[in-house]
């Protein structure tokens, strides 16, 4: 008699559809496992069940981190709530202006991609602040036709080094400041781009990577849905390698008021100018979190 295998003997434990859509409670350790994991996407539009969008902010921080208290507060986020556990990505090293930065950030959205319900991706930084309450910031973003990531060609000298290193040629490069906000499917197509990726892997020295992949990636292949500017004010009026740092003192409502209007600017929103260009703010240090948070009420609508 021909012995036949029971094929159903591994599948006693049949997984629902509702425990699928939950992201895994660990995280796979090993990176490749990990983008592929995250690269999965549903080829048929829509869901079959009711999906409330949400919004993933991602810090990629230093370990102080004051102002992530700041930015999470309104939404009960900060460090030591529920909202943050098993969400702490293990750390690697992470240097300055090398491609290190652009593998965390990598890895950073590949964890976000996991839960299916994260429909738009916010990089920040602990030396943000959010400048809306948490209401506005989630309209503004989910209700958006546009990715944010600041795209503008940059012809210096460090691109022409880069081109002389990769197949990227100098008239494709772009530049821009690190802090984005994409939606799920630019996020996806960038942790699964082994076309551009690994060209920015190809350097060794300080070509400033973050500054530099996302927006040639976005000008390349999402230029018609990107806004080309970052929803994050930067100071960069005293020049220098580094933006200004704000400290305790210059922490005033007139300050907020101005980075709130983003000092007189007009942007675009879905076809429309606006005055509220920017969402977050950056460099704000760890003393200025008491006036922050005293001021939040009052300028930003917190509810503290």
């Amino acid at each position: 008699m021909q012995y036949k295998p029971n094929i159903y003997r591994q599948t006693s434990h049949i997984v629902g559809f509702t425990d699928y859509l939950k992201p895994p409670k660990a995280f796979p350790v090993n990176v490749e496992e990990l983008l592929w994991r995250a690269s999965m996407s549903p080829r048929i539009r829509g869901h079959p069940f009711h999906l409330v969008p949400k919004v993933a902010f991602m810090f990629l921080a230093t370990n102080q981190t004051s102002n992530v208290k700041k930015v999470d507060r309104n939404a009960r986020m900060h460090p030591e709530s529920p909202m943050f556990h098993e969400r702490r990505i293990p750390s690697q090293e992470v240097e300055w202006g090398k491609v290190s930065l652009i593998e965390a950030v990598s890895r950073l959205l590949a964890n976000a991609l996991l839960d299916i319900s994260n429909q738009h991706f916010v990089l920040l930084s602990e030396t943000c602040i959010p400048l809306y309450n948490f209401s506005t910031v989630y309209s503004y973003l989910i209700n958006s036709t546009r990715t944010f990531v600041e795209v503008f060609d940059d012809p210096s000298s460090v691109r022409y080094y880069l081109s002389n290193h990769t197949r990227i040629t100098v008239d494709q490069w772009r530049k821009g400041w690190a802090w984005f906000a994409i939606d799920r499917e630019v996020a996806i197509e960038s942790i699964s781009d082994r076309k551009y990726f690994p060209e920015f892997l190809k350097c060794k020295g300080y070509c400033f990577p973050d500054e530099h992949y996302l927006p040639t990636f976005v000008h390349l292949k999402f230029a018609a849905r990107n806004a080309n500017r970052t929803l994050t004010w930067v100071d960069w009026s005293k020049g220098g390698p580094h933006p200004m740092e704000y400290r305790s003192p210059n922490v005033t409502a007139a300050l907020l008021s101005s980075l709130r209007s983003g000092y007189g600017r007009k942007c675009e929103y879905n076809g429309r100018s606006t005055d509220v260009c920017f969402l977050f703010a950056r460099k704000f240090m760890p003393d200025t979190l008491d006036n922050l948070l005293r001021l939040a009420p009052q300028i930003m609508y917190f509810s503290i």
